[in-house]
């Protein structure tokens, strides 16, 4: 009994009152609760890996919404916004304007006769082109823009009074889609969380039913010899912590692995695109936060069976 209970010769005897009594008493509970794990290791381990799953799936979602983010705001294939100049205006006089707007870092032209060229080396016909006297295309100024659709929009509008400025055209279609499709995956993830946490809770709340009820005696004991509600329920809090900071350390090394197999074919899909990118995977922080939802979720499922079924279980 005092193996399971540890201190409780101490609280019948009211020795060694005070702070250091509980610090000492929390510290001898939490290692003999991690002993007591580890003599079952493999039915332990398994509870684990099921909290560990449960913490997995929210946040490799999580993991794939921020990869998509990133890609989204570095890619090459960003949108680009094409302003066509007037076949008698100045393309430099047009180009300083846009710098003026823009910025020199993300404005680029093209003259008539490169438009030509590229036209001319994609569509395959070179010869048709070169029967041509004059030239048909006009000179372009490419404007990378960055922000959000909507910037994007008021930037487009901006160029399109300029003077010497025939026509803009760009595709922002994509990003609407990509931010509408971020921002359903951050619901998505939000929703399956909580739905996963609630059944985290629920799974470790009832390995801890079933250790209250292999206790039942020592519990019955530790009443009679007036051991409080606190005192008894100690234990099995340390018991929800450990099983919870384990299926954190299990979901940790369950992302390891599928950002490991995953890591392969995203890459030769991103070289495919003529793109360099760097995977995002767990950071500190993230581990930090997996570790602290972990012992949370192992607390408050340990707190509510312990609170419901200890309530049924006294002496008479």
């Amino acid at each position: 009994m005092s193996e399971r209970f540890p201190g409780v010769g101490a609280t019948r005897q009211q020795a060694r009152p005070g702070l250091r009594s509980w610090l000492d008493h929390h510290r001898s509970v939490a290692r003999q609760t991690l002993v007591d794990l580890t003599e079952q290791r493999l039915a332990n381990a398994l509870s684990c890996l099921v909290i560990g799953i449960s913490m997995a799936l929210p946040t490799l979602f999580y993991l794939m919404l921020m990869n998509v983010a990133q890609i989204g705001d570095s890619w090459d294939g960003q949108p680009r916004v094409s302003l066509y100049v007037l076949q008698d205006a100045e393309p430099e006089s047009v180009l300083n304007e846009v710098e003026q707007i823009v910025g020199t870092t993300r404005v680029h032209l093209i003259s008539a006769e490169d438009a030509l060229v590229q036209f001319a080396a994609s569509s395959g016909f070179s010869d048709v082109l070169a029967a041509l006297d004059d030239n048909p295309l006009p000179a372009v100024v490419e404007v990378r823009p960055a922000g959000t659709a909507t910037e994007v929009s008021a930037l487009i509008g901006q160029l399109s009074m300029l003077a010497g400025v025939d026509d803009v055209t760009v595709d922002i279609a994509w990003i609407e889609r990509l931010n509408a499709l971020v921002r359903f995956g951050e619901y998505l993830v939000m929703v399956v969380g909580m739905l996963l946490a609630f059944g985290v809770t629920l799974s470790i709340g009832n390995t801890i039913r079933l250790a209250i009820e292999n206790r039942r005696a020592e519990i019955l004991v530790v009443k009679l010899v007036g051991g409080t509600d606190a005192f008894v329920r100690r234990p099995f809090l340390y018991l929800g912590l450990w099983y919870g900071l384990g299926g954190a350390l299990m979901c940790c090394f369950m992302l390891w692995g599928s950002m490991w197999l995953l890591q392969a074919p995203i890459y030769q899909l991103i070289a495919s695109y003529e793109s360099s990118y760097s995977l995002r995977g767990l950071t500190l922080l993230d581990i930090l936060t997996l570790m602290i939802v972990g012992i949370v979720l192992g607390v408050m499922g340990a707190a509510l069976a312990v609170g419901r079924h200890l309530r049924e279980i006294e002496p008479r």
